[in-house]
C-alpha cells in the first residue's frame, strides 16, 4: 500500500511508522515519474481541465467525505504539543478562548481541543457540506461550546457565522493547500475580519519538495508546485518565501515561518521517504502597530 498524498505527520500515518530511516532504504519513484521529473514537471493539465476541476472542487472533497467518512485521518493530538499559544495566548488564566478553525474536515482537530481545553469556544467551517454534517454528528459535538457551518473561505462572508474581530486564534492546518493560489489571499483577508488585532494565526501544510509533491506522475501538474490528486482534489506545496509574501499581502505579520522535516516509515513495503511540511504563525497587526 502506497503512502498517501493527502496529509499524514506523527500518530496519523495510516500505512506506515515514523521511525528513523535505515540507511540506504528510501522510497523509489516510478519510472513514469522520473522520465518526467519531480512531480510530472513536464505535463500539464490543460486549461479546460483546470476550470472543470475548479468548479467542481466542493464536489470532490464531498465525495472524498462520501467514500472516507471520518476514518480517513486520525485525531491531531499533536496541535497544542506543536502550537503552545493555543494555551499561552490567553492574557488571564480564566479568559475564554475563541478560536476559528478554517477548514475543520470532520473535526480531528477540533474535538482533541475541546477535550483538553474546557474553557475554550471554536467556530468550525469547511468547504464540504458533508464534512461539517459529520461534525455535527459526532457525540462530542456541543452547540455551547462550538459553532460549525460550510463555508468556502474564498467568497463566503466569515461575518455571517463569526462575529467581525471576535477570534483570539485561527488555525489552518492542512487547509489552504487545497485552495487556488489565485484564491489564497481571498481566504486569508477574509480571516482576518473575524481576527482580533494581535489574533494569531497557526499555519501547518505541505512544504516544497515533500515526498506527496514527488510522487505525482505527469498529467498531475496544474501549475508551480499546484497538483491535482487522482480523486479530483488539488494541493500546493508552499516554501517559505511564497508563504511570508502571501501572508504580508494579506495585511499579517510574520512570527515564525520554518520548515519541518519528518522522515516517514513504511515498513510493510520497505520506504522511507522524506516529509516536508510548512509550520508558521502570523499575527494581525494592532492599530496601534500599524500606525
Amino acid at each position: 500500500m502506497a503512502l498517501s498524498t493527502h496529509e499524514s505527520f506523527t500518530g496519523e500515518i495510516t500505512t506506515g511508522e515514523l521511525s528513523p530511516c535505515v540507511p540506504g532504504q528510501t522510497g523509489t519513484a516510478s519510472t513514469r515519474e522520473e522520465a518526467d521529473g519531480p512531480g510530472g514537471e513536464r505535463t500539464l493539465v490543460s486549461g479546460f481541465k483546470q476550470m472543470k476541476l475548479e468548479k467542481e472542487a466542493q464536489k470532490n472533497w464531498d465525495l472524498f467525505y462520501k467514500r472516507n467518512t471520518t476514518n480517513f485521518f486520525k485525531d491531531r493530538h499533536w496541535t497544542c504539543r506543536e502550537f503552545e499559544e493555543l494555551r499561552a495566548c490567553r492574557e488571564f488564566e480564566s479568559q475564554r478562548l475563541v478560536l476559528l478553525e478554517a477548514g475543520c474536515g470532520v473535526g480531528n482537530c477540533l474535538f482533541p481541543l475541546l477535550e483538553e481545553d474546557l474553557n475554550i469556544f471554536v467556530y468550525a467551517c469547511d468547504f464540504s457540506p458533508r464534512a461539517v454534517e459529520f461534525v455535527k454528528r459526532n457525540p462530542l459535538f456541543c452547540p455551547e461550546r462550538c459553532c460549525a457551518f460550510q463555508c468556502d473561505l474564498t467568497k463566503d462572508d466569515l461575518k455571517t457565522n463569526v462575529p467581525e474581530g471576535s477570534v483570539d486564534v485561527v488555525t489552518l492546518i492542512f487547509v489552504l493547500s487545497a485552495v487556488h493560489p489565485d484564491k489564497m489571499k481571498l481566504a486569508l483577508q477574509n480571516i482576518s475580519r473575524v481576527l482580533k488585532p494581535g489574533g494569531l494565526v497557526l499555519f501547518r501544510d505541505y512544504g516544497l519538495h515533500d515526498h506527496a509533491m514527488l510522487r505525482f506522475k505527469a498529467g498531475s501538474k496544474l501549475g508551480e508546485n499546484f497538483y491535482v490528486r487522482q480523486d479530483g482534489t488539488r494541493s500546493y506545496f508552499f516554501s517559505k518565501e511564497f508563504l511570508a509574501e502571501l501572508f504580508a499581502d494579506a495585511g499579517f505579520q510574520s512570527v515564525a515561518n520554518d520548515y519541518v522535516l519528518r522522515e516517514t516509515v513504511n515498513k510493510k513495503e520497505g520506504l522511507c521517504v522524506p516529509r516536508v511540511f510548512l509550520q508558521s504563525k502570523f499575527t494581525k497587526p494592532d492599530q496601534s502597530d500599524s500606525s
